[in-house]
């Protein structure tokens, strides 16, 4: 558990960077036009909840002043990604937008759950 606590507590001083490193690969990831899909274990929804999970994760954890409207930024960039898809040679879908507010939902629900049971710092 005191691993876990650390593992957190360093999540939470490198937040910034870690959303900023993940918005990265997600736009990356999203926007680059591949003539198909790579073949990776797992469902294209299952991927999707991941990365929104991963992304929402560092910023629930520390929880910066006015975090709330960073959530609804985050579902906000899931919505233009998926629009912006079709227009470079990808597919755009609004189940793929379903599952990275899913993920994005459960990463707090993760995050709420580490703070909760994680042991305070003095």
């Amino acid at each position: 558990m005191i691993a876990m606590s650390k593992v957190t507590h360093l999540i939470q001083y490198y937040w910034l960077s870690l959303t900023l490193l993940l918005l990265t690969a997600i736009t990356t990831l999203s926007l680059w036009p591949v003539s198909q899909l790579p073949n990776v274990p797992g469902t294209d929804k299952t991927h999707h909840f991941i990365a929104y999970a991963a992304l929402i994760l560092p910023t629930a954890l520390r929880k910066p002043k006015y975090y709330l409207v960073l959530v609804l930024l985050f579902i906000a960039f899931s919505g233009a990604i998926e629009l912006i898809q079709p227009y470079v040679n990808r597919y755009g879908e609004w189940l793929d937008m379903a599952a990275n507010t899913l993920g994005l939902v459960c990463g707090w629900l993760l995050a709420k759950t580490l703070l909760y049971v994680s042991p305070k710092q003095a």
